[in-house]
């Protein structure tokens, strides 16, 4: 890899950095490519993504950006996912973690907040962002409903009544 080379990757991961919501570091202990391949393309549905770097070159890109406490877990052959949803990176390592003893995560940062591996997995059970606003749209729309029933009810229970009594009429004709 020559200097030009080296540099543009430097500026990518810098602006990737710049641009997501979490980072997770992981070690690789010896994945096969088919193991690999799973792992992108789970990553790659849950709008995420996972790159293995240059260490060095990593902790260069880290500069100038909130995961700068990150640099300390980028010894050996490590392993970054990141993502701009916080949470999407996080379940995708951790589900993919608990399949293989070939994969071991180190930690991680979300924004300037540095995580540990039991962090990591505490911030994969937490529900996505998408999850999150199915929630407060469910909530917003919950009080329209419970309204639209209360006025619905009379008309319905006098709808009910007038059949009733057009059923006995029809009963005694």
């Amino acid at each position: 890899m020559d200097r030009a080379q080296k540099a543009a990757a430097v500026a990518e991961l810098n602006s990737t950095f710049s641009e997501v919501g979490v980072v997770v570091v992981t070690r690789n202990l010896g994945l096969t490519v088919a193991q690999s391949t799973v792992l992108r393309t789970k990553m790659r549905e849950a709008g995420a993504s996972y790159r293995v770097s240059k260490n060095k070159l990593a902790r260069i890109a880290l500069g100038g950006t909130d995961y700068v406490g990150v640099g300390d877990m980028l010894t050996g052959p490590v392993g970054l996912a990141t993502s701009p949803d916080p949470v999407a990176a996080a379940k995708v390592v951790v589900d993919f973690a608990k399949t293989t003893d070939k994969f071991e995560i180190v930690g991680g940062a979300m924004g300037a907040t540095v995580l540990d591996a039991d962090g990591i997995k505490a911030l994969a059970t937490m529900p996505s962002l998408d999850e999150l606003r199915a929630k407060i749209v469910g909530l917003l729309v919950a009080p329209a409903t419970k309204l639209a029933t209360i006025t619905q009810a009379p008309a319905a229970q006098l709808a009910r009544v007038l059949n009733a009594y057009a059923e006995k009429d029809k009963e005694a004709a």
